[in-house]
């Protein structure tokens, strides 16, 4: 039985935003800044192709940061020098301390594409047993 379709994408996108993985939850996506290969876990490969997230980073990442300091650039540093640097420092930190959360959830998304629309040669591991609530 699988469980609805917005109880499956809720779960994997929190999932990667803890930087875990999408598929059990229970493996890491990242060892410090480094990306792993698949899942210590369950053996999910979570990038089979290089390259295929980078929608999912752009879109996901990099779009909304852009608009951001855009944002603070053309409109408080133009009236505000100093209230605008720093919101942009404080931009900056905040950017460099989530990337892996939002890292995490690109990766996330990868994985919902690959369940929803599923290539043959692509292999998902069977779904994880259910953990028992307590």
């Amino acid at each position: 039985m699988t469980p609805p379709r917005s109880k499956l994408i809720r779960t994997a996108l929190l999932r990667g935003l803890r930087k875990r993985c999408p598929h059990c939850g229970e493996g890491r996506l990242f060892s410090g800044w480094s990306q792993l290969e698949r899942c210590s876990v369950c053996g999910l490969i979570f990038v089979p192709n290089p390259g295929d997230t980078w929608a999912f980073t752009i879109i996901g990442d990099r779009l909304p940061i852009a608009a951001m300091i855009v944002l603070i650039y053309f409109g408080v540093v133009r009236s505000h020098r100093v209230l605008g640097l720093t919101m942009l420092v404080g931009l900056a930190a905040l950017v460099v301390w989530t990337t892996p959360n939002r890292w995490g959830a690109g990766i996330a998304l990868h994985y919902l594409s690959r369940v929803y629309w599923p290539d043959p040669a692509d292999s998902i591991p069977l779904s994880p047993p259910a953990r028992p609530r307590l």
